[in-house]
C-alpha cells in the first residue's frame, strides 16, 4: 500500500472522528453541559463523575485517534505536494505536524482533567470544579476552542492546489473555504460560528481529499508530467 493511499484512509478517519464528534456533541454532551460558550462547570463535572467513560471516549475519539490519524495525512499530503515544490511540501509538513501536536495535546490534557476530577470529586468537588476549568482553559487553548492552527494547514495545501495543481478542483475550493473558516476563530464575535463552519467543512474536505487520493492518480504522476514538460525546454 502505497503512502498516498494510507493517506487517503487516514483521511476518512479523520472525517469519520469529526462525525462521531458532532454526533455526540448534539446529543449525550449536550445533556452533560457542553455544546455552548457558556459552559457550566459544575454540571459538567457532576456528569463526569457519574459517567467518566462518555469524557474518556470523546476525548481519545476526537483528539487523539484524530491526531494519529491526521499526522498520516500530512506526510502523505506534503509528500504529495514536494513532487511539484519541495519548499511548499516542507511548508505544509511544518504547519501540519503543529496542528496535530496541538490536537494531540489537547487530547491528553483534557483525559488528564478528567481523572483529577475523578479523584478529586469525592472528596473537594469545589477544588474538582476548578481544576476542570484550569485544565479545560488549557485544552481550549491548544486547540479546543479555536482552529486557527488546522485553519492555517488545510489553507496552505489549498493554495498547492491553486499554484501546482496539486488537487482537484473540488478538493481545493473546499480546502479554502475551509482553511478560511478556520482563520477567522481568532476573532471571538465569530468564533462560534467560524469554529462549526470550520468543523462541517473539514468534513467535506476530509473525505473529498481522502476519495481524492484513494481513488485517483498518486504522487508520481505530477512527477512524470514535470519531467516530461523538463525535457521540451
Amino acid at each position: 500500500m502505497t503512502l498516498q493511499r494510507i493517506g487517503g484512509i487516514a483521511a476518512l478517519i479523520c472525517a469519520g472522528t469529526y462525525i462521531f464528534g458532532f454526533v455526540l456533541l448534539v446529543t449525550v454532551m449536550a445533556e452533560m453541559g457542553f455544546g455552548t460558550n457558556d459552559i457550566d462547570a459544575d454540571t459538567v463535572v457532576r456528569a463526569t463523575v457519574e459517567d467518566p467513560a462518555i469524557m474518556i471516549t470523546w476525548n481519545t475519539v476526537i483528539y487523539i485517534v484524530n491526531a494519529m490519524a491526521l499526522t498520516l495525512l500530512v506526510v502523505a499530503l506534503a509528500a504529495r505536494i514536494k513532487v511539484a515544490s519541495p519548499d511548499w511540501g516542507s511548508t505544509a509538513l511544518a504547519f501540519g505536524l503543529i496542528w496535530t501536536t496541538l490536537v494531540l495535546g489537547a487530547g491528553m490534557i483534557a483525559n488528564v482533567a478528567t481523572e483529577r476530577v475523578m479523584a478529586l470529586a469525592p472528596t473537594d468537588f469545589e477544588r474538582a470544579v476548578q481544576t476542570w476549568e484550569a485544565l479545560h482553559a488549557v485544552e481550549l487553548g491548544l486547540g479546543g476552542g479555536n482552529e486557527i492552527a488546522g485553519g492555517v494547514w488545510i489553507f496552505c495545501v489549498s493554495l498547492a492546489g491553486v499554484i501546482y495543481s496539486a488537487f482537484g478542483k473540488v478538493v481545493t475550493a473546499l480546502g479554502l473555504l475551509t482553511g478560511l473558516g478556520g482563520l477567522l476563530t481568532i476573532l471571538p464575535p465569530l468564533g462560534e460560528v467560524a469554529g462549526a463552519a470550520f468543523g462541517l467543512g473539514a468534513i467535506a474536505w476530509f473525505i473529498a481529499v481522502g476519495l481524492a487520493l484513494l481513488l485517483k492518480r498518486d504522487a508520481t504522476a505530477p512527477q512524470a508530467a514535470l519531467s516530461h514538460a523538463a525535457k521540451g525546454i
